[in-house]
């Protein structure tokens, strides 16, 4: 029987730990920490992600326990409307709707699909050829998942010459908040505040403004309360309530060059370890999981290699795109881009829907 080894048990790893054992594949992952439950709050999975977690058997569980996007749009910080979406257009367009989670249920889901994972072991080299060394010792492999994270050190040692992650000007705030909330990202002059439902009455809010990297603020909900005092209603409600503890503080990195391939030898990349991208398009787990579903099902590497790279490309510069113009804090560029969006908007739904056909429409190289 073949032998993958998967190192990383985030969503990318075990998604590919399940695709590869419904291959037929004996499939060890390793993971350097104590446990499997991944840091993050909610977690958008879009309709090319669902097709692919259908393939693995996992799909009707994760709408089960999932709450629906439903319509939503992007605002300016008075609350004023610049475009929504339909979600009724949206779910008939692609089969299915946009659905959110929190990462922790979606991370069991899998971890139910995935064989052996060895918690709490460091991966110390990878060889092109399959040979992985960890801290309990060697394994011999058929096939490598590099599933290690943006700061993958698997890629490093595939792509010395590689530049690593680049910054991306902006800093992120995660919280889970109880209560409802109608789903939108309000823009201003270089900071974006989100909100999107969950599942249990409880409201994923996001943020992000620009900043220095590597700061961090001994009351990182004071700070959020600071940066998005007078913001419309229900932000600065939402931001009552939170609790202190529970938000996450984040730098937002990128790779702006990607690896010229994402394999070498016997070792696939997958996820953030081949082609981070910022979170403006909420596809960072979307394309991780595409990535493992498509090398299970992908008869060589090199055949998924090139698959991927041409998939994910595009998709990376769009998304750092849309970073870049959210950061913009000249009152008169931010109020150029919110005519320019307004204007798109005013196309209405389908026209909209539209640009998003390359990333949703998506399909699995198999069917469920």
């Amino acid at each position: 029987m073949r032998h993958a080894v998967v190192v990383g048990a985030g969503i990318g790893g075990l998604t590919s730990a399940a695709a590869l054992r419904q291959q037929g594949w004996a499939v060890t992952v390793l993971e350097r920490a104590a446990s499997i439950e991944p840091v993050g709050a909610g977690l958008a999975m879009a309709p090319n992600a669902l097709r692919a977690l259908d393939v693995i058997g996992v799909g009707d569980r994760v709408r089960t326990l999932s709450a629906f996007q439903g319509s939503a749009g992007i605002r300016t910080k008075t609350g004023k409307w610049l475009s929504r979406t339909s979600a009724e257009a949206a779910e008939a367009r692609y089969g299915d709707p946009t659905v959110l989670l929190h990462r922790a249920v979606l991370a069991e889901l899998l971890a139910e699909q995935a064989p052996e994972i060895q918690l709490g072991t460091s991966v110390e080299s990878v060889t092109p050829e399959g040979v992985v060394t960890t801290t309990r010792g060697d394994l011999d492999a058929d096939l490598v998942v590099a599933a290690d994270g943006i700061r993958s050190r698997i890629r490093q040692a595939l792509f010395p010459a590689l530049p690593g992650p680049v910054y991306a000007g902006v800093t992120s705030w995660r919280v889970i908040v109880d209560g409802a909330a109608p789903p939108a990202e309000s823009w201003g002059d270089g900071q974006v505040f989100g909100m999107a439902p969950l599942a249990g009455e409880r409201v994923y809010a996001y943020a992000t403004a620009p900043s220095a990297p590597g700061l961090t603020s001994p009351d990182e909900l004071g700070e959020l309360r600071r940066l998005f005092a007078g913001w419309h209603d229900p932000i600065p409600g939402l931001l009552a309530r939170a609790d202190p503890a529970a938000v996450i503080r984040t730098d937002i990195y990128s790779l702006e060059t990607a690896p010229p391939a994402f394999h070498s030898g016997r070792v696939a990349l997958v996820g953030d370890a081949a082609h981070a991208m910022t979170p403006n398009l909420g596809q960072g787990a979307c394309q991780a999981i595409e990535d493992a579903v498509t090398l299970a099902y992908t008869d060589d590497l090199e055949s998924y290699s090139a698959v991927r790279m041409a998939r994910t490309a595009p998709i990376v510069k769009r998304s750092r795109t849309i970073a870049r113009m959210t950061a913009w804090r000249n009152p008169v560029a931010a109020a150029a881009r919110n005519t320019m969006i307004s204007m798109v908007g005013r196309l209405g739904t389908t026209a909209m829907l539209r640009q998003m056909d390359p990333i949703l429409g998506w399909r699995p190289p198999v069917r469920p």
